[in-house]
């Protein structure tokens, strides 16, 4: 199951420290997982769909040669990593010249700016880019111009045909459809489950998502766990952050009433620095030893990950909580292992909380009543 941390270690920033953040993306996992890591985040991964890649499919290879002899005038590009993965087969089966030269000739429609970043990394110009990342705009601008007797090729994103062909055809168009890859099963459902668990029992700050149909999977997921309710819940009341890449990825969230973070511009790099601007801008706790933020998988003070076992963390989570009021000794007892009762349990557990924190004076004693956290004055 691949829904264990991944290792935080030292890099550009560490703004994201003690954040534990969950992937719920297959594709490009990787590159996501390294931008949160170098900014020192605990990165979880449960995919919660999986990619069926057609690239080696004779069919795609046949439509590929049959688009290279009869070029279209008008191509749809609805996925970067479609177009992307379509170039590739082609370059396999030693067509790739020859396709970037018919669509060279082409006008060339991108749904959305992951779209038109592959079409110029395959060294074309897209004539136009829906910005709204939706299927629908390329419909009503293509309609709205009229498609009467043009010839239309649309190359399908994971979740097959959305609607383009039909349109299309109903208008007077001939359509030739391409589907590079599809979305399948998660690779790990175990993983999947165990996520959305996780997220329901406060165990994960941030969860990101890079598509539409793997948002409504995980929430699905969660539906199967029958932990939605307790999901959403945590969402509004600020203990776990949904990052979706684009309106369109949101959507999902928002009909079950999460509001997610959603960055200006659809791309990785956007999402990342969106989750880190979110984070780093949230109000620490002034304490006499200096800036505290304590997080789901750690606790930072004055801009050091401090070395807490996860008891100390849950007794210093109570501490930052009651933002300088007192904590009673109960309190702290009840975050032990075990049953104990005894005061003496208690000051053990401060006095190795005291240490890991490296100051003696941030934790006070309040006799007879239990413990709180130094502020600082203002």
């Amino acid at each position: 199951m691949s829904i264990a941390p991944s290792t935080t270690h030292e890099g550009i920033d560490q703004t994201l420290a003690g954040c534990v953040v969950l992937i719920t993306a297959d594709r490009r996992s990787a590159e996501l997982t390294a931008a949160l890591t170098r900014r020192g985040a605990a990165v979880r991964h449960a995919a919660a769909l999986g990619m069926v890649p057609h690239i080696d499919d004779a069919a795609l290879i046949a439509a590929t040669r049959d688009l290279v002899a009869d070029p279209p005038d008008t191509v749809v590009v609805t996925t970067g990593i479609g177009f992307r993965g379509w170039v590739e087969a082609a370059d396999a089966a030693g067509i790739a010249d020859e396709l970037l030269a018919a669509l060279r000739d082409a006008r060339i429609v991108a749904r959305g700016p992951k779209a038109r970043g592959a079409i110029q990394a395959a060294g074309l110009t897209p004539d136009w880019v829906a910005e709204s990342e939706t299927s629908a705009e390329v419909a009503q601008v293509l309609l709205d111009e009229g498609v009467h007797g043009r010839d239309i090729v649309v190359q399908h994103h994971g979740a097959g045909s959305d609607g383009l062909d039909d349109a299309f055809r109903l208008a007077g168009a001939r359509v030739r459809s391409l589907v590079v890859y599809r979305w399948g099963p998660p690779p790990d459902p175990a993983a999947v489950a165990a996520s959305v668990c996780a997220v329901a029992g406060g165990e994960v700050d941030a969860v990101a998502f890079t598509s539409a149909p793997g948002a409504a999977a995980w929430l699905d997921a969660a539906d199967a766990q029958g932990v939605t309710d307790l999901v959403v819940e945590r969402c509004r009341e600020g203990s776990v952050v949904m990052a979706a890449v684009g309106p369109v990825t949101a959507a999902p969230l928002v009909a079950r009433g999460i509001e997610p973070l959603v960055p200006d511009r659809g791309r990785l790099g956007s999402l990342v620095r969106l989750i880190v601007n979110h984070y780093g801008g949230l109000e620490a706790l002034e304490t006499a030893a200096g800036p505290l933020r304590v997080y789901r998988g750690a606790a930072v003070l004055d801009g050091r990950v401090l070395p807490l076992t996860p008891t100390g963390l849950e007794i210093l989570r109570l501490l930052a909580h009651a933002r300088g009021s007192v904590v009673p000794r109960d309190q702290v007892l009840a975050a032990l292992p075990g049953d104990s009762r005894d005061p003496h349990a208690a000051e053990v557990a401060i006095a190795r909380l005291r240490e890991a924190t490296g100051s003696r004076g941030l934790i006070r004693t309040v006799v007879k009543r239990g413990y709180r956290l130094e502020l600082a004055l203002s």
